[in-house]
């Protein structure tokens, strides 16, 4: 004996659904925030290997040591900048992300909530039915046990040792006569015997 139902309940089917959708939800703002992010850093590799393409170009096009250094450093500024701008737009996509993640959270926590109650409800419902239903089953067998041979129309089966168990009272009453009559019976052939 299972305490829930096999089947699934509507409210079950509610909750999983309200679930399914937060879950859904959650994903889809996750991975755009991923695809916003890889698109980032492709963005910034492409920049970082021009960037490198043209310092190497110049640097190789320039005839004297000195203008090599200067070269060199004009070229890491950029750089750096680019990098700078980087990090502010990982920083601007990081709290895209947690925005969109409190909306989706906000949107869908009250109705996962609610669900999750009317589960919590219809499984204590179900649970109280399922054990009144079952202490009625253990005292019926109780009753069965202390009393095998009666039935439910109030007659008795006869046992196997030919005692009988009690009877409704008008068979009572007619057993307790004819009782009676046997012990009358009984008296009046011994004194018949005893006079003879």
């Amino acid at each position: 004996m299972y305490p829930f139902p096999q089947s699934i309940t509507p409210t079950v089917r509610t909750h999983m659904d309200a679930q399914t959708a937060f879950v859904n939800e959650m994903s889809k703002s996750l991975f755009r925030s991923f695809q916003q992010m890889c698109e980032l850093n492709i963005q910034l590799a492409q920049t970082m290997l021009e960037e490198t393409t043209l310092a190497s170009q110049h640097v190789l096009s320039v005839d004297r040591q000195s203008e090599l250094l200067g070269a060199a450093s004009a070229r890491a500024q950029p750089a750096t900048e680019k990098l700078r701008a980087y990090q502010q737009h990982i920083a601007r996509l990081a709290s895209e992300a947690q925005v969109e993640l409190a909306r989706v959270t906000e949107q869908h926590v009250q109705n996962t909530t609610r669900t999750a109650r009317a589960v919590v409800d219809d499984l204590a419902r179900t649970s109280a039915e399922e054990t009144e239903r079952g202490i009625r089953t253990q005292q019926e067998a109780l009753r069965t046990m202390t009393d095998p041979f009666a039935r439910p129309d109030g007659a008795i089966h006869a046992r196997g040792d030919g005692a009988a168990q009690p009877m409704p009272q008008a068979g009572q009453q007619a057993s307790q006569q004819v009782a009676q009559q046997a012990a009358q019976a009984g008296q009046q052939a011994r004194s018949s015997g005893a006079t003879h």
